[in-house]
């Protein structure tokens, strides 16, 4: 870790402040067990501490030790502004463009309150007075994890834990992916130690599916098609089945990687249309060296890690998937 970074974040923290935390728009697992761990350890240091989601996130979060404390400035407009404008601090987790927060975007650029950063993407924009910036790191909550240990180990209570192992888990793919290291596995053995419970939350978030998340992840597989000659597949939602299956946020989530679990598949995709907002969510991963962080920025006004990116097209399920297929045709030579 950056010993500018801790030495400009302990000056920053040696006295009580007015603290926002922001995780980015359509929260996940990492943005929020990352964002509420964080709190919990600047409420021990005397701070006045607020977690600002942009919007909802989804329910099988909703358990995470303090999130119901968390304002949302989809539902509070207002007094989101008002703490963001009278904040001394504002920390950004897991997000390195301040685009990934929408609607606050211009409220957060224009607040007097330092930006700190703390975040595992590639490419991060120079916003934030203090930055904590790793791509090699699994996760934001292994950051937060080596910065708690780094200030005060012995804060690491029951809630820290639960947060920051939730974030592991969901951002490694339940500690499967490459970016998991031995240190991953050291931080979560301390993470059990502190009072995480590894069973209850792999429960709560992967065991709690409704009976219309089931049905639409079988009509997301009869839609699989993969491109002829290429190990690459696809799979698309549009509107009407999203709504057959009385869709909530946070129903899709992981639907992609059933692609790569086919055999020879390197490359998998879904797109996701919504049309409130006028566009199509594509998420991508991979394996081996492929990197989908690249293919997004290209292609799809998008990004994220070497083997887990996210895009977008404003066009038509039909011409995004026709512009996917020409993507793909242009980088054969990469399979």
């Amino acid at each position: 870790m950056n010993e500018l970074f801790i030495n400009g974040l302990k000056q920053r923290i040696a006295t009580p402040k007015k603290v926002v935390i922001l995780p980015h728009r359509n929260a996940d697992g990492d943005a929020l067990g990352s964002t509420l761990a964080l709190q919990h350890f600047l409420i021990k240091m005397n701070h006045e501490t607020v977690v600002i989601s942009p919007n909802d996130y989804p329910s099988f979060l909703k358990w995470l030790p303090g999130e119901d404390q968390i304002l949302k400035y989809s539902n509070t407009p207002k007094t989101v502004r008002d703490k963001i404008r009278e904040a001394d601090l504002i920390f950004t987790l897991d997000f390195n463009s301040l685009s990934r927060i929408e609607d606050l975007t211009e409220v957060v650029k224009n607040a007097s309150g330092e930006k700190i950063m703390i975040d595992h993407h590639e490419a991060p924009e120079d916003y934030a007075v203090l930055q904590y910036s790793d791509p090699n790191m699994s996760s934001t909550c292994e950051m937060v994890y080596k910065l708690i240990k780094t200030l005060d180990a012995n804060a690491i209570d029951e809630n820290i834990a639960n947060c920051l192992y939730t974030g592991m888990m969901t951002d490694t793919g339940s500690f499967r992916y490459p970016a998991t290291t031995s240190e991953t596995h050291r931080a979560v053995a301390h993470l059990i130690e502190a009072g995480a419970n590894g069973t209850q939350i792999h429960q709560n978030i992967y065991d709690s599916a409704s009976f219309s998340r089931l049905k639409l992840l079988g009509i997301t597989l009869s839609n699989l098609v993969q491109i002829p000659n290429l190990p690459i597949v696809f799979m698309t939602l549009n509107q009407n089945e999203l709504e057959s299956c009385e869709y909530k946020k946070g129903d899709t989530e992981g639907f992609v990687n059933y692609g790569l679990s086919l055999k020879g598949i390197v490359f998998s995709c879904i797109m996701i249309e919504n049309e409130n907002e006028g566009k199509i969510k594509m998420s991508f991963r991979s394996q081996g060296t492929f990197s989908v962080n690249d293919f997004a920025r290209t292609y799809f006004d998008g990004g994220g890690h070497h083997n887990a990116a996210g895009g977008m097209s404003m066009e038509s399920m039909e011409k995004t998937v026709a512009r996917f297929k020409k993507a793909v045709s242009e980088i054969s030579d990469q399979f």
